[in-house]
């Protein structure tokens, strides 16, 4: 058994091509909501093959979850995708990332952005209390090609509301913003245009993005940088762990 190795408690394929699953927690893992950490399988050399997987379960948790894509050839996914309870994974206990509260100042509303598997590390955000204490408005965009990779995002947000810890939180705080850009859905469009054209503030009946607002975002490269020229336009500022400002951006998972 590998060192890191911990054990698979939970397995749910949402579509064809996206999975999310559980793991016991490494008794040394400390995190704050929004981290990754490397998650992997042992490969047929009997090194480990290992990627950057952000937790996407909050911080108080105690397992963690994943939420994944399934790449047919891809040499970690192809393997991954086919996990059941009890499996090993393994699971590097040193946690980063950029995508934490502490890379923000504080603000009126927080914007997380996401696409696809990018919702991840705001599903460990939206389940941790600090996050309503610290905004008035917390709004969550999702975008995806096709209406059934949504449904990742609409059981989460449901899953908030009902969590014992934080659903008296985020009541009347919590909005969320699915869209879809190839299939039909009651919103469609790239996040991108629906922020610029002002769709969203108007639909969600907000002010036009601001020196009040917040932005994390999780996504392609192409998003990332999109998104980012967005908030500079609006007058925000780049942060970090060191250096916290008034968006944030996560680049380990961009290929």
């Amino acid at each position: 058994m590998h060192p890191d190795a911990q054990i698979v408690t939970d397995v749910r394929h949402w579509t064809d091509r996206l999975f999310s699953f559980r793991v016991t927690r490494p008794k040394s893992l400390r995190f704050r909501s929004g981290e990754f950490v490397m998650l992997g399988l042992v490969g047929d050399n009997g090194r480990p093959l290992l990627r950057a997987y952000s937790i996407a379960s909050p911080a108080w948790d105690e397992e963690l979850e994943f939420y994944s894509i399934k790449v047919p050839d891809g040499p970690l996914t192809s393997r991954l995708q086919h996990i059941k309870v009890g499996d090993q994974v393994i699971v590097k206990p040193k946690p980063t990332g950029t995508l934490v509260l502490d890379a923000l100042l504080p603000g009126k509303r927080c914007y997380l952005i996401a696409t696809g598997t990018g919702i991840a590390p705001f599903a460990s955000l939206l389940r941790e209390p600090e996050m309503y204490e610290r905004f008035d408005t917390v709004i969550l965009t999702h975008t995806t090609r096709d209406v059934a990779e949504l449904a990742y995002g609409a059981d989460l947000i449901e899953r908030v509301k009902n969590d014992p810890l934080v659903g008296e939180e985020c009541e009347g705080k919590l909005l969320y913003y699915p869209t879809t850009t190839r299939e039909e859905s009651p919103k469609m469009g790239r996040i991108t245009t629906l922020l610029q054209n002002g769709d969203v503030a108007r639909d969600l009946g907000v002010p036009p993005l601001g020196p009040d607002d917040r932005v994390m975002i999780c996504g392609s490269m192409a998003l990332n940088l999109d998104i980012k020229a967005i908030c500079e336009e609006a007058g925000l500022v780049e942060g970090s762990n060191s250096m916290p400002n008034t968006f944030v951006l996560e680049k380990a998972f961009v290929g």
